[in-house]
Parts: structure tokens; sequence; C-alpha cells
């Protein structure tokens, strides 16, 4: 978390008062420290050795059938049984207006198939897809790739098990497909694709077609809403692997560390970055204990230029992890907007780019993004609500000078319900507390009976929904204006 305290911004939204306050991750710990990475075998790295290839997925190109010259419009019927959520190829023969129904799959197992993203490139010849990578040192690895094959004029998407022999280090793009195009066009590019275990739906689709035999691939069957958040009253912590002194915690610390929060009734961790060996360390201690995670990337005074080194250097980090059965949520910036870290078109560029990075190592859940009530409110983001599945905010009542602790909870539950009006999307929030220790704020007071007022009220009202802060003090912070930034921890309260 950033030592820096900003002061409360309250404004008028909807009728309420509306704090908004900086209170994120700390800036470039360790960013670049890659404890663990030399010698791995699981970072996917170029090279160009094929160990073996299944031809997966549905056909992304399929030839038209013989024409035909019925006037009837037949009801479409798909090509075989669905097994997995990819789109489904429909011949439509003749002029017409055909309707798609609904389809619902069940995937009962966790199945890796070709899915694929679209882009519009200009006229030219353009290089796109493949798995992109960062390494710190020579490394050879394997890894799937997503491709196309061409026989008899039909191309298919396959998944490709290629060993990659890296030669130093650097950044590099594993399997690019090359594509000439006359004029702009959008072009789709294979990506591997991991469907967990749940539900998908298509929506019913209705569509007029113009031209005979014309084949389409669709509708596409999307995971439904996620579902987040805790079954009883407490769903998540935040959890920073630092010590007292600002320095990374081992792996029996952090181990520790996270069997109290589970003793403590906690589903989910939230981490915020990848410093500091979190997601090897904190994702082996959650699996330890039965916890998720929120994994984040982290955005500082940098800024989220999609350039940005420490940016790469987490993504890349997050996949060579790759552990996706245990990630509920992924969150790209905090507090971004609000800091002046980001602009609205570059954090939407960022989520892009993220969603489109992890999906291609298997991550297919859930991405947001979260800052305070005044940065959603204040900015068009638009584009933001497109590229987000859920709605995140952090909301510090403390910083409500007129927010006593008992209403605490009141205060939270108004923040998000603004928030969620914003993307018209469920929401949660990401960050929420009371400092133990620091000064009064008008009536919101910072003290320990005040603190386990306030995240009783939190717990009550909506617990379920929220990311309790923080586990335990930060003394290598600054205090602050407040003089409370160290003293936000809560662990205690819960018994942790």
């Amino acid at each position: 978390m950033k030592a820096a305290v900003v002061a409360a911004a309250a404004a008028m939204l909807a009728g309420g008062v509306s704090a908004g306050r900086s209170h994120g991750h700390r800036a470039a710990h360790a960013m670049f420290e890659k404890k663990g990475l030399e010698n791995r075998n699981d970072v996917c790295t170029p090279g160009c050795t094929t160990i073996y290839s299944t031809i997966t997925g549905e056909m992304t190109i399929l030839p038209p059938p013989p024409p035909t010259t019925t006037s009837a419009v037949p009801v479409p019927t798909t090509t075989g049984p669905i097994t997995v959520p990819t789109p489904i190829p429909q011949t439509c023969p003749t002029p017409g207006t055909y309707t798609f129904p609904a389809t619902t799959v069940v995937v009962t197992e966790t199945t890796t198939v070709c899915g694929a993203s679209s882009t519009v490139v200009p006229s030219g010849t353009h290089t796109l897809g493949g798995v992109t990578t960062v390494v710190t040192t020579a490394t050879t690895v394997v890894c799937p790739v997503a491709t196309t094959e061409t026989q008899n004029g039909v191309v298919t998407s396959v998944i490709k098990t290629t060993t990659f022999v890296c030669p130093s280090a650097g950044t590099y793009t594993i399997a690019p497909i090359t594509t000439v195009v006359p004029s702009v066009t959008t072009v789709v590019v294979p990506v591997v694709t991991t469907y967990c275990p749940g539900t998908y739906t298509a929506p019913a689709l209705v569509t007029t077609i113009t031209e005979t035999s014309t084949v389409i691939s669709g509708p596409h069957i999307t995971a439904a809403p996620p579902t987040l958040g805790g079954s009883g009253k407490l769903w998540a912590m935040t959890y920073t692997p630092f010590t007292s002194e600002g320095g990374c915690k081992t792996a029996d610390e952090v181990l520790s560390d996270v069997a109290a929060i589970a003793g403590a009734g906690f589903t989910t961790l939230r981490v915020y970055s990848t410093d500091c060996d979190t997601l090897p360390n904190v994702g082996a201690a959650a699996r330890t204990h039965g916890l998720r995670l929120i994994v984040g990337i982290f955005i500082g005074k940098v800024g989220c230029d999609n350039n940005n080194p420490d940016v790469t250097a987490q993504i890349s980090a997050l996949k060579a992890w790759g552990q996706w059965d245990l990630v509920d949520l992924c969150v790209v910036a905090n507090e971004a907007l609000f800091n002046g870290f980001c602009t609205v078109s570059e954090l939407t560029s960022l989520i892009q780019r993220t969603k489109t990075e992890l999906a291609s190592v298997g991550y297919n859940g859930p991405f947001t993004t979260t800052d305070v009530v005044s940065a959603w409110t204040g900015n068009d983001v638009s584009s933001i609500c497109s590229v987000i599945d859920v709605v995140a905010t952090n909301a510090h009542a403390y910083f409500n000078s007129a927010t006593n602790p008992s209403d605490a909870g009141k205060f939270v539950a108004g923040q998000l319900a603004i928030v969620e009006k914003v993307c018209g999307k469920p929401g949660y929030v990401m960050e929420t507390g009371w400092p133990r220790a620091g000064n009064c704020n008008g009536i919101a007071c910072a003290g320990e009976t005040e603190q386990r007022a306030a995240l009783q009220s939190i717990e009550t009202e909506l617990g379920n929904k929220v990311v309790f802060f923080s586990f335990r003090d930060d003394p290598w912070k600054q205090p602050g204006a407040c003089n409370c930034e160290q003293h936000w921890g809560c662990g205690n309260v819960f018994g942790a």
C-alpha cells in the first residue's frame, strides 16, 4: 500500500456523501525480483521444436455447401454434440431470417480448446496472436500455443504443445500468425482457451442472411455472469506479504498468516501485485488452506502505458504461475484513475491487453478494476464498463468526516450502490476498513473500539461482498496526514 495519504474528497452524489482517497498498494516493491524463475520449465519461451500437436475446437473457416435453389428457410441445427462452450458453426443455405435458440453447455471438468479473439486491421501484412512472455535468463520450456492449419482448403484451429528454447533474457512472442489483407478487415486469431467446470450459456440469436450458402459461427457461448462473494457474512481479506520493516516474508511466514485468515472464517484473499513471490507463496498457502484468490495488476506513479516494463513483468508473472483454478477475479489497477496514473482510454487498453494475454494461457475468469466513487462518477467510463465483468470500488468510511463508526456499513453500502449504477453490473468492494489508531476526522475517530464497531457494522450490512483492509498493521509506511496509515490491521478483530 502507498504510504502517502490523500485528503478525503467529499461530494454530494445521488443524495449521499462520497469519500475519495488513495489507499493503494505500495508502489514498486521489488517489482523486478524474479525469485525462482531461473531454471524453471513452466514459462512459455521461444524456440523451434514441436513435440506433438492435437487438433481440437471448432473450424474457424468453413467452405460453403453446394448452392441451393430452394426458397424454404430450414431451421438450422448444430454440426454435432456440444461439449465445450465454443462458437457453434451454423449453415444458412438461402437468404432469410434465421433464429438460433438459446443454448446451454455444462462443463463437468476443466477443458482446453482453441478459442478465438478478433481485431480490426488495415490493409497490409500483420503478425498477430501467439503468446508473449518476458524471461530473465536462458530457459527451455514446454507450453501450448494456438495456431491454424490448412488442409484441402479448410482452415482449422489447433493447439500445439511445443518446446521453446530462449537463448537469453528478453521479451518474446511465440507462434504468432502472419496474415495479408487487401483492405480493412476483422481478423480472427485462435487462442488457447481453458474452461473451468460450470454452466455456460448463449442467448437466442436472430440474424438476417442476404446471400446463399452462408456459414456463420454463432451464437457465442459465454460463461454466466460471475458469482463472487462469500456464502456467509465474511468473504475476503487483503493480504500483502511484507514484513514490519517492508521486506518480503518467507513462504513459511505467509503460510502461517494465511492459516490465521482461513481460521477466522474468510474464504478469499485479495493480493495486489506479483512482487515478493506473492503468487507462488500466497498461492501455495491458499491451496493448502482451501482459500480462493483475487489477483491483481498494480499501477503506480510510472503510469499504465502498455509498454510499461512494470506492467509487462506482472502480466508475465501471472502467465508463468497460471494456477487459474484458485482464481475468482483479476483486478487490473487499484485507484489508478483517482490518482491520475491512468486515463480512461489507457486503463481500458490495459484491461483489454491483460484479458488477451491471460486468456492465451487459460484464464477465462472475470476481470474488473477498482476505484473510489468519485473516479467512477467523475469520468466517462463507458469504455471501461464494456471490458469488465463486474464493477468494484474502494470505500473507507473513516475518510468521510460525517460518518461515525457504527454507520460505516451503511456508508459503504451506499458507495457500492452508486458504482453499480454506473456500469449496470454487479459490484463488490475491494477495500474497506477502519484504522485502530490515528486522528479524528470530524466524528470519524480512529481507535480500537471504533475499529471494532465499524467492522461489525460493515460485516452486518454487506460482509459477503467486501474485502476487508488489511490483515496486519504496516509499520513500514509513513504515518500520513491522518497519522493512521500504519494502523489498518484488523485481523485480530476477526480472531485472526
